[in-house]
């Protein structure tokens, strides 16, 4: 699992850090906090994602790839809000 990146990712970044590509369905898009500023999840769509752990405090999040917000969420959300779907490796 990797640790919780400084900025959003790019698909490209996300692939050379590791070649696979994890998706994920929302399945909770409520309670958006006041003070995220960015794109926010669409309930029912299917994301690329990363699964990655919080060096310090170790907990988990699920960091969406190709959406952008601001520190210091950048585009990491809660793991009730997912449905795992599949990984894809690219090797």
């Amino acid at each position: 699992m990797m640790s919780i990146p400084d900025a959003n990712l790019s698909l490209g970044e996300a692939v050379a850090i590791a070649p696979f590509i994890d998706y994920a369905r929302c399945i909770d898009a409520s309670g958006r906090p006041h003070d995220h500023v960015g794109d926010w999840l669409v309930e029912g769509k299917v994301y690329a994602v990363r699964v990655v752990q919080n060096p310090r405090q170790g907990y988990t999040l699920v960091y969406v790839l190709l959406l952008t917000a601001e520190a210091p969420y950048f585009n990491s959300f809660a793991p009730h809000r997912f449905r795992m779907l599949c990984s894809t490796w690219l090797n």
